[in-house]
């Protein structure tokens, strides 16, 4: 039997990256799967694709805008019947100073990366509610845990998901729902990718170099390394496994490397 079987995933930014990656899995283990992307040519390619495996829809949404967000749940759920799973995933950031950072890029990477993991929730809530039960997935990050150069919007935004996450959990653990967050390390998707856009080539080729040298394991993760974390945890599998921040980062996180001497 499939490690989701009969159950209904919402995935938000569902179109490329750890999210893509996310459906497929989710597809193979027998999840019906509503591919939630603002782009919605990524989207819909993504479900076409998933459609050999189960039944799945495509959906564009802003999942900073409440209006659309609303709509999101409500078309899965009309589409596909139930709701059992949200994996709040869509997320923006760009490394800038603080000082030089606009009140537009601050509200930006604030908007996206927490509201919208607010909006999901308040949305999919009385549905996991009515339905007797739910698990509720988001994407934070290592740079939610500790701090890092010119992050500090997106550094503010993943730390208060991980908070958040735990106070869903503590509110909703009486209606048998169950919520986590990731916080993977540096992945190589097109999203890492193009956070150092404003960059030189040059200079964006060696800034993901560090990034992957400092993980203990020497290189970046990939996005299939995400995904089979968010099987597991979204599964029965992590059925006592509430209001936890399970970092996957190759060991980034866990100290700092002495200079070779």
């Amino acid at each position: 039997m499939a490690k989701l079987d009969g159950k209904v995933a919402l995935i938000t930014g569902g179109g490329s990256g750890i999210g893509e990656a996310t459906c497929e899995v989710f597809a193979r283990e027998g999840a019906k799967v509503a591919v939630v992307d603002w782009n919605e040519g990524r989207a819909k390619t993504v479900a076409e694709r998933l459609a050999q495996h189960t039944t799945a829809v495509a959906i564009a949404a802003n999942v900073a805008i409440a209006a659309d967000v609303e709509r999101m749940v409500g078309e899965t759920i009309a589409r596909l019947g139930a709701l059992d799973i949200l994996y709040n995933n869509a997320g923006i950031g760009s490394p800038q100073l603080l000082h030089l950072m606009s009140e537009a890029d601050w509200d930006r990477t604030l908007d996206v990366d927490l509201k919208g993991v607010f909006l999901g929730c308040r949305y999919a809530l009385p549905e996991m509610m009515a339905r007797g039960g739910g698990a509720i997935l988001s994407t934070a990050s290592i740079f939610g845990v500790e701090g890092s150069p010119q992050w500090a919007h997106y550094c503010a935004a993943k730390a208060g998901v991980i908070a958040m996450t735990k106070v869903i959990a503590m509110d909703y653990a009486q209606y048998k729902i169950r919520a986590n967050c990731i916080c993977p390390g540096v992945i190589d998707t097109r999203g890492s990718r193009g956070a150092f856009r404003r960059l030189t080539p040059e200079d964006a080729e060696r800034a993901r170099r560090i990034g992957a040298g400092m993980a203990m394991l020497n290189r970046s993760g990939q996005p299939d390394e995400i995904s089979k974390t968010a099987l597991f945890l979204c599964s029965d599998d992590a059925s006592f496994i509430t209001g936890q921040a399970i970092i996957v980062d190759g060991g980034y996180t866990v100290g700092h490397r002495m200079p070779e001497i």
